[in-house]
């Protein structure tokens, strides 16, 4: 019996991991604000990053990373833009949730909702904050020396990045955690 519960709750996350891969696929794709970049290359204000940080909080890190990642690395795949980024975008926001879970198990059985706001907070601003300046580091370096852009080039895609990754993980930031303070206490009760 223990082993058909333990196969059940994998199931359960692995299908909890794809209906958020599928958010976070949904909201980078059809409800961004793209910024065209000099080259044919583009940036973008979103929310996709808002749903890899609430799986991570919601289902740890790694399941939450996971959903990131695959649903925001096939948004790249399928946008003719963005294809050449998403083995970079997939490293990323497996980095983002993993950076989220790490710092969200302090929230684990916790029922004060202060402690719970603080850390939703704190884990979803360190998940983002990671995010905030490892996008434009990777990004440059990734390029530049893959796919060989001019370093100037590089340089202002780099900066460009990095305002927009700030928007958006400020956006993402109050989302997440209005929703996920929002949504705990019913997923609490209904186990």
């Amino acid at each position: 019996m223990g082993q058909t519960m333990k196969t059940n709750s994998t199931v359960m996350k692995i299908a909890q991991t794809a209906l958020f891969a599928a958010l976070c696929y949904v909201i980078f794709t059809y409800l961004q604000i793209k910024i065209p970049m000099p080259g044919g290359d583009a940036t973008s204000i979103h929310l996709g990053n808002a749903f890899c940080v609430l799986a991570a909080l919601l289902l740890g890190g790694w399941y939450g990373g996971l959903a990131g990642a695959i649903g925001m690395g096939i948004a790249d795949v399928m946008d003719p833009i963005y294809i050449t980024g998403a083995p970079k975008t997939f490293i990323l926001k497996l980095c983002i949730g993993l950076i989220t879970g790490l710092v969200a198990h302090k929230i684990n059985e916790s029922t004060d909702k202060k402690y719970i706001f603080k850390w939703s907070l704190l884990a979803s601003v360190a998940g983002l904050a990671f995010n905030v300046i490892a996008d434009p580091i990777v990004g440059y370096f990734y390029k530049q020396y893959i796919l060989g852009q001019p370093q100037q080039m590089a340089e202002v895609l780099a900066k460009w990045s990095a305002a927009a990754t700030f928007v958006n993980a400020i956006l993402s930031t109050i989302v997440v955690v209005i929703i996920y303070n929002a949504l705990r206490p019913a997923l609490a009760k209904s186990g």
